[in-house]
């Protein structure tokens, strides 16, 4: 009896173990994205620009994932290898440590884009605590996973007027913003947007709206007959104040 109580104890403790190398396996590849999370919710500017050209790569949390997959293989490899047990029928006998070293770490992954991603995108953009006084506008962008959401809530916060954002799972954003001193365009215009294009799904404004230049400016003064008509000749305006 005691010899079998001995035996459950040690699988137990292997198991918990083998579960937190997991975790270890799956958080590991993804430090360098929290500490920039990190940074962006303390303001430490120099941090968040030595891990921002990491998450301007597209293809960078595909690449994060197989490494952390990676690292699960490699120790489960070494595990069988240990235990002499390379072979089918020793994948058998080792069957639950292999299905929790690559569960905790799949799972850890499955956490982190699920709920700790689009938390923290959340709380970096969560800027103001009354948003019913800003002018606002839903843009969908196209990141390809919420692992990339906390860049793009810290990248709309570097523009002057922008109050704050919520993101909604798996790519749209509520932006917040004084329409007195930001508009749409310059928001849609930030450098990040080249890389994860945005469109507008919707928007309300309110309040005084930014002044932004025309497309005819200029074009409407002077000529004969002072302001207003229309920079032309005599009788021949170049312009017409009805378009």
């Amino acid at each position: 009896m005691d010899c079998c109580d001995n035996k459950k104890n040690e699988e137990k403790k292997k198991g918990k173990k083998t579960f937190w190398s997991g975790v270890a396996y799956g958080l590991i590849p993804h430090i360098g994205c929290i500490a920039f999370i990190i940074a962006s919710i303390l303001g430490v500017t120099i941090l968040m620009q030595f891990f921002k050209p990491m998450l301007m790569n597209r293809y960078i949390f595909h690449y994060l994932i197989l490494i952390s997959i990676g690292f699960a293989t490699l120790s489960s490899f070494l595990y069988l290898r240990k235990h002499k047990s390379l072979s089918t029928e020793g994948i058998k006998k080792n069957k639950r440590y292999l299905i929790i070293m690559y569960g905790s770490t799949i799972g850890i992954n499955l956490i982190l884009f699920i709920l700790v991603f689009p938390f923290m995108a959340n709380l970096t953009g969560a800027a103001i605590n009354d948003p019913s006084g800003f002018s606002s506008m839903t843009i969908s962008v196209d990141i390809p996973c919420p692992g990339h959401a906390p860049l793009i809530s810290n990248e709309l916060l570097t523009i002057n007027g922008v109050g704050g954002s919520e993101y909604s799972f798996p790519n749209d954003f509520e932006v917040y913003y004084d329409a007195g001193l930001t508009s749409e365009s310059e928001i849609l215009s930030l450098d990040v947007f080249e890389e994860y294009p945005a469109s507008v799904l919707g928007s309300n404004i309110i309040g005084n709206v930014v002044n932004e230049p025309s497309a005819n400016a200029g074009s409407c003064s002077g000529g004969c007959g002072g302001t207003g008509s229309c920079g032309g000749g005599c009788g021949s305006p170049t312009c017409d104040y009805n378009k």
